[in-house]
């Protein structure tokens, strides 16, 4: 399977938005409770910016997927750590993507001289869960009973990699 990346283009974000709004519709990926707006999306994922890097996923020529790095706290002293996040088509989830896409954000990290990444996982997400511990991130927090979404009181952890 031939997946590759490109910086996220202004023209990506209708294909963003309708992955996204299935997250939110079905799942407790995100805490967004509702669609938002391509808008809103746009405060979060960053065209160009050379810190908090943003990539469309690509199988061959189909927009399968994104990934990003944002501010994990906006304070400076954090600048040397990001959020990393990923979403992909529901279809092609489970087939080894988010190991490429992980150790890609690693690595394009690590050029840039970050030093931490974080993965903000719902902590009944098994799958994200099971993912970022293959490629060697390890819990260092758990919040209980944080969230509320779909009548259920949901809790998150962190899982982090040093790079």
């Amino acid at each position: 399977m031939n997946i590759h990346f490109k910086p996220i283009q202004e023209s990506d974000f209708t294909k963003i938005k309708k992955i996204y709004d299935y997250y939110i519709l079905t799942s407790t990926a995100t805490f967004h409770t509702e669609p938002i707006t391509i808008q809103e999306l746009k405060e979060s994922i960053y065209i160009n910016h050379p810190i908090y890097l943003s990539f469309g996923i690509f199988r061959e020529d189909e927009f399968i997927g994104f990934t990003y790095l944002c501010p994990y706290k906006k304070r400076q002293a954090y600048n040397r750590s990001a959020e990393i996040t990923l979403y992909f088509q529901p279809e092609v989830t489970g087939k080894g993507i988010g190991k490429t896409v992980i150790q890609f954000m690693d690595r394009e990290a690590k050029k840039i001289g970050l030093k931490n990444l974080l993965a903000v996982i719902c902590a009944e997400n098994m799958g994200s869960i099971q993912l970022f511990k293959k490629n060697d991130y390890v819990e260092c927090a758990h919040f209980k009973n944080v969230g509320e979404k779909f009548e259920r009181i949901l809790d998150v952890v962190i899982y982090q990699k040093e790079l």
